[in-house]
């Protein structure tokens, strides 16, 4: 049996101001915006080429023991492409602040692209979600 990964809930205080971050800014395809019940609304969007999709919520109930997660509190979630300085101009041609390209060397972080799978750059929704893009060698699908 697979075990996929295929949605990641943020959290977000203003769903129609993020819904715009991810769609119009980040370029995601918006696959579903819909009130599932009474007061529960989800919005799900999905990164160019990727299988796992990230979800926008309110008024969901937590399941039993779960606690609600802070709007801001998610960080480090990685996407990965295979062209980081491409990824980087079309983010900041759509109005997202971005770090610049960086690489982790014996010093810690430095400006620039490294070897393989070394090449970073970092992002925040609005809501201050924080995202790492990675370059990686090939597509999924090829390696």
């Amino acid at each position: 049996m697979n075990w996929t990964l295929e949605v990641v809930l943020v959290p977000v205080t203003d769903l129609d101001r993020a819904k715009e971050f991810y769609g119009t800014r980040c370029g995601f395809t918006v696959d579903l915006d819909t009130e599932v019940a009474p007061g529960v609304r989800i919005i799900q969007l999905t990164p160019p080429g990727s299988r796992c999709s990230v979800a926008l919520q309110s008024g969901m109930p937590m399941a039993p023991g779960e606690s609600p997660m802070a709007p801001g509190s998610l960080q480090g979630v990685q996407l990965c492409v295979t062209d980081i300085e491409a990824a980087r101009e079309e983010l900041v041609s759509r109005g997202v602040e971005v770090s610049p390209v960086r690489h982790l060397g014996p010093e810690g972080w430095a400006e620039g692209k490294g070897e393989t799978w070394n090449s970073f750059m970092f992002f925040k929704d609005p809501d201050g979600n924080g995202w790492t893009v990675q370059e990686a060698p090939s597509e999924l699908s090829e390696r």
